[in-house]
């Protein structure tokens, strides 16, 4: 087949790329600059922005299945910066779609979408979306997400995947962010709260998955499902966990979910009115995101899709660990 992966040079991107590569594929990738790993993979490399009508255009172009991974992450930034890459950059993909016949569409979204600075535990893809938002990423990510689920029809079918927390070797994010900031770090609420994670191969599977369902069941375009590890776990674990993988010993110290979401809260306000480079050290968007019980109920995407997350915990766990000492990262020491 003809992929074309938009975010190809990312985290789950250059993941899904390098499965489809492996699957003997024809892969194009979109993303804002060239990436070496990619040329030795012989994959079609695009430069440029997702919010460029023109580029995606040419990159969507007799591809037959497009991945839409591309997007701005949270936690911080402009909301003009969130929407030209979330919302314009979805609706440049899905009219270039449209335009070139192209027939699949698998997007990545997020969980985030239906965050109401609730608790969830155990949802379903039935939940609706909260009246407002407390941040600027899930806000355009569920814009982008109604526009995918709106365009699914007879001449393009959609799936909207929401994979929850990608961890593992190759994560820019994640798992950096909390081995730079662990001397810092403090327990944001009781640390009982559940959540659901997702590793990166599980996540790569999900979207294969997804296309060859679309593929065979059109019945299944327009539909949304959660993605992730089935098997919820206190937060404040798995982040141990994961600093356990880079060497480093426990999260210490706690604070209160209602005073961080304060400082949060205030921290944004200074940024936003004095025009601070870079980002706050807490929102309130990673307040609730930590000390929030977030764990969904992924029996559809188990039922329609025939996802099982086959790489366990532990499995991921140890494949970080490796990744972190090759690269160095997990040298570091309290």
């Amino acid at each position: 087949m003809k992929i074309l992966v938009t975010g190809g040079g990312g985290f789950l991107g250059s993941a899904i790329v390098r499965r489809l590569v492996h699957l003997n594929n024809n892969v194009r990738s979109l993303s804002r600059r060239f990436y070496t790993r990619l040329d030795v993979l012989g994959v079609d490399q695009i430069q440029g922005d997702i919010g460029d009508a023109q580029i995606v255009d040419k990159a969507c172009k007799g591809r037959d299945i497009i991945f839409h991974t591309a997007a701005k992450p949270p936690p911080w930034g402009k909301y003009r910066d969130y929407y030209k890459t979330n919302v314009t950059g979805t609706q440049n993909v899905i009219s270039g779609c449209l335009r070139h016949n192209v027939s699949r569409l698998v997007y990545t979204s997020t969980p985030s979408v239906i965050f109401d600075g609730t608790d969830m535990e155990g949802v379903d893809e039935s939940v609706p979306y909260p009246v407002k938002y407390n941040a600027f990423y899930p806000e355009t990510k569920a814009m982008a997400e109604k526009l995918v689920v709106k365009t699914a029809g007879e001449h393009l079918r959609t799936v909207v995947l929401r994979p929850h927390q990608i961890w593992g070797p190759g994560d820019p994010h994640f798992a950096p962010r909390l081995i730079a900031r662990a001397k810092k770090l403090k327990q944001i609420g009781n640390g009982k709260n559940l959540v659901d994670t997702t590793y990166i191969g599980n996540a790569v599977d999900a979207h294969i998955l997804a296309a060859d369902k679309l593929e065979e069941n059109p019945a299944l375009s327009g539909n949304i499902y959660f993605i992730s590890q089935g098997s919820p776990i206190p937060a404040w674990e798995m982040i141990n966990a994961i600093l356990k993988t880079a060497g480093l010993g426990p999260v210490k110290g706690k604070i209160h979910h209602k005073t961080a979401w304060l400082i949060g809260g205030a921290l944004e306000f200074i940024y936003k009115t004095f025009h601070l480079p870079g980002e706050p050290q807490m929102t309130r968007f990673i307040a609730d995101a930590v000390a929030g019980a977030h764990w969904f109920d992924i029996s559809a995407a188990r039922k329609d899709l025939g996802y099982e997350p086959r790489i366990s915990m532990e499995e991921g766990l140890l494949s970080l660990k490796k990744w972190l000492e090759k690269n160095t990262i997990g040298n570091r020491k309290n």
